[in-house]
């Protein structure tokens, strides 16, 4: 799109009393490149992208994952207001809201096994994406800033 105007570092303000037919064609072309992006914009629904889980100092021979310990979840999202869910094998744990394009909760297994985490930024209706990961979980001995994973 071409643009007869030049944009100068500083811009000329002009005060006026009255409006004339120059001002109401600024006025209308303005309204009409207004309407024109909010029609063009995409539907700014919310959706969890990915979930990723930091294992920290956590070691075992068959996984990085115990019970006892505790480690950080990220979601990652596009929309940086909208709060996000993170499950458990299906049970809600933690409610965060977004820094950004992230959203961080921490998780602790209780329960050695299989998990399946899962993270929802609610979107409009039957549009969630849910992105998930699967850990095995092993039995933890928190020690201090680690977790020794027996099996």
């Amino acid at each position: 799109m071409s643009i007869g105007n030049r944009i100068s570092a500083r811009p000329r303000i002009r005060m006026s009393s009255g409006t004339g037919a120059r001002g109401r064609v600024v006025v209308a072309g303005v309204a009409a490149l207004v309407g024109a992006a909010v029609l063009a914009a995409p539907n700014a629904a919310g959706t969890a992208t990915r979930v990723g889980v930091e294992p920290g100092i956590s070691f075992g021979p068959a996984t990085n994952y115990g019970t006892g310990c505790s480690y950080p979840v990220n979601a990652y999202v596009n929309d940086p207001v909208t709060p996000v869910v993170f499950y458990d094998n299906g049970i809600a744990f933690a409610v965060a809201h977004p820094s950004g394009a992230i959203a961080t909760a921490h998780w602790a297994p209780a329960t050695p096994g299989a998990h399946r985490l899962q993270v929802i930024q609610h979107s409009a209706p039957g549009e969630d994406v849910v992105p998930y990961v699967d850990l095995r979980v092993g039995t933890g001995l928190h020690s201090g800033s680690g977790c020794i994973v027996l099996h």
